[in-house]
């Protein structure tokens, strides 16, 4: 076997010319894209994501990663669209936010691999900054091929104006939990200090019940958030939000280091053998 084998090669992945469905404004500086894909939406698994840039368009020359946050089905009840959430801060996003229904994008996904379906009692999916956007559609996955029994989503930004999505979350009959760094809204804290006081909470009234974290969101958070985990000894992955330029596993400018079966790391691409991985396995910086 090569030693640059990955189980999640882009060989699947489908690249799509597709209009704009919805691009509008859902927080301070948040926007939500829809993208007319059926391709790429009936194959998806929540935790992937997709590359996408202008059609036309040369600058950027390299597209963007973006998790895909929620599929919607056509009249048929087939998958017909995926929904997209980005910061209005770049290059491509800037112009992205100003583009109208109807303009064309280029997609190709999906790609990586996806959250596990180890199965668990209670599923708690630990998210700042941007980082909900591969959560909607993996709690909705756990509560429909019952993996999970129930799903709760603890949630932390700077301030209020930056939760971006929280609706839906609560539409999904999720348990929802907010906190920002001012206390604008929710508990004046950051996610790994709410997750810590869930965490034994839980264990301190039902020690038997299984928990699983999944987290998403600034590198420190997730960190942080792994550690709680490994104190309190609950199976945690996290979703990494390296930068990545090609995403499909060329250029290795998105690689994490990742401890190996013999205790040693490597680097690791976080587009093909990641962007998920057990937090156990991250060697953090």
């Amino acid at each position: 076997m090569s030693n640059l084998h990955a189980a999640h090669y882009a060989d699947a992945m489908v690249r799509v010319d597709a209009p704009l469905i919805r691009n509008e404004a859902i927080a301070e500086n948040t926007y939500l894209l829809r993208v007319a894909a059926p391709e790429i939406a009936r194959s998806f698994r929540p935790g992937q994501f997709v590359m996408i840039r202008m059609t036309g368009v040369n600058a950027p020359l390299i597209g963007r990663a973006f998790a895909i946050y929620d599929v919607h089905a056509g009249v048929d009840g087939q998958p017909e669209s995926i929904d997209l959430i980005y910061l209005r801060k770049g290059a491509l996003t800037l112009p992205l936010s100003e583009a109208p229904v109807g303009t064309m994008v280029t997609v190709w996904g999906p790609l990586g691999n996806g959250f596990d379906d180890r199965p668990c009692d209670r599923l708690i999916m630990a998210v700042g900054g941007i980082g909900q956007t591969p959560m909607l559609a993996a709690g909705r996955d756990a509560r429909q091929r019952g993996w999970a029994k129930d799903v709760e989503l603890i949630y932390g930004a700077r301030r209020a104006s930056l939760l971006a999505g929280v609706d839906d979350f609560r539409s999904a009959e999720f348990e929802v939990t907010t906190c920002t760094d001012d206390g604008s809204e929710g508990r004046a804290a950051r996610v790994p200090d709410v997750l810590a006081d869930r965490l034994q909470s839980l264990q301190s009234e039902s020690p038997e019940t299984r928990i699983r974290v999944i987290t998403c969101g600034p590198e420190i958070m997730m960190e942080k958030s792994a550690e709680v985990c490994e104190r309190l000894g609950v199976d945690c992955q996290v979703s990494m939000e390296t930068p990545m330029a090609c995403g499909i596993g060329i250029c290795f400018s998105c690689v994490a280091k990742v401890k190996q079966d013999d205790g040693e790391w490597d680097y690791k691409r976080t587009c093909v053998e990641g962007p998920i991985f057990d937090a156990c396995k991250i060697v953090w910086d």
